[in-house]
């Protein structure tokens, strides 16, 4: 029996770590991006940032347990992948961009990071420092889990699930069942408690998803008005231009009759017959008043 409980808890575990590595290595089509356009646009380095404390974190509680190496793996591996991502962002951001990302790195990996380390490591021993790191875990875990709560408001207000990365969700809901499942086998509560919450929030946005997934994408919907705006607009314009070609037309037949009334003048003037006025104007009707009263 005990024997079959700690082959499950393996499974288990390495599970677990294949799940967490594929979701470190998720980011990997974002600095994709980046690479080719040679900028981080409106990228943020705060995720990779957290992640990283988180894989410290975890790793400096495993140390100060038993049997954790697979936690040690996995979070080795995150330390690992976490550091890359933050320097070839660091590489393409702008100047600002790294400036904050610095400031971030040093407040949560030199200072966080470190009071955590030099407190437990003077003030606590043994037992109780275990007891500290761990809570410390799971609150930092909690915190993680519920950070995407923003997403699920944004969801539920716009009724699209179009800044919801699905996949991600999932990979997440399935990572935070085996991490349970891996904590309950060997009793640490602080493994399984946060991956509860984790579990619950997943299925909250899954249920969010098939709720909503078939709804337009928000730009769709601002494109359609744009263009249904567009399209207004263009009708407005119809009846004015008409009204301005009727405009253009009186004015051009006032200025063909302001020509040819002169002429007609002159003609009546010097006997002609009215025949020839019914032919006249329509001669010269584009020509100069001067010219027709020399030629008479």
């Amino acid at each position: 029996m005990i024997g079959n409980l700690a082959h499950l808890t393996l499974a288990f575990g390495l599970l677990g770590n294949f799940v967490s590595f594929m979701v470190f290595v998720s980011p990997i089509p974002t600095f994709y991006k980046v690479y080719k356009k040679k900028s981080t646009e409106g990228f943020q380095s705060a995720p990779y940032v957290v992640s990283l404390f988180s894989a410290m974190l975890w790793i400096y509680y495993a140390l100060l347990k038993s049997n954790k190496m697979l936690i040690i793996t996995i979070n080795s591996v995150g330390c690992f992948v976490q550091t890359s991502y933050i320097c070839f962002f660091l590489f393409y951001a702008t100047k600002q961009a790294r400036i904050q990302c610095m400031k971030l790195i040093m407040s949560m990996i030199v200072v966080g990071f470190g009071l955590i380390v030099v407190l437990t490591q003077f003030l606590a021993s043994g037992v109780t420092r275990g007891l500290i790191v761990g809570w410390l875990c799971l609150a930092f875990s909690i915190c993680v889990f519920v950070a995407p709560l923003g997403v699920l408001r944004q969801v539920i207000r716009t009724k699209s699930v179009e800044f919801m990365p699905i996949l991600l969700s999932v990979a997440l809901t399935i990572n935070a069942v085996i991490w349970f499942f891996y904590g309950l086998l060997i009793a640490d509560i602080n493994i399984a408690i946060p991956n509860i919450v984790g579990f619950a929030f997943g299925i909250v946005q899954l249920i969010l998803y098939l709720m909503y997934k078939n709804n337009t994408p928000i730009m769709n919907k601002k494109i359609s008005k744009c263009e249904e705006k567009i399209y207004q607009m263009e009708e407005q314009k119809i009846p004015q231009l008409k009204e301005k070609e009727v405009i253009d037309v009186v004015k051009m037949s006032n200025l063909i009759c302001s020509d040819i009334l002169p002429v007609v003048a002159t003609l009546n003037k010097n006997g002609y017959e009215d025949d020839s006025l019914a032919i006249e104007p329509q001669l010269r009707k584009f020509e100069p008043n001067h010219i027709i009263e020399v030629a008479a």
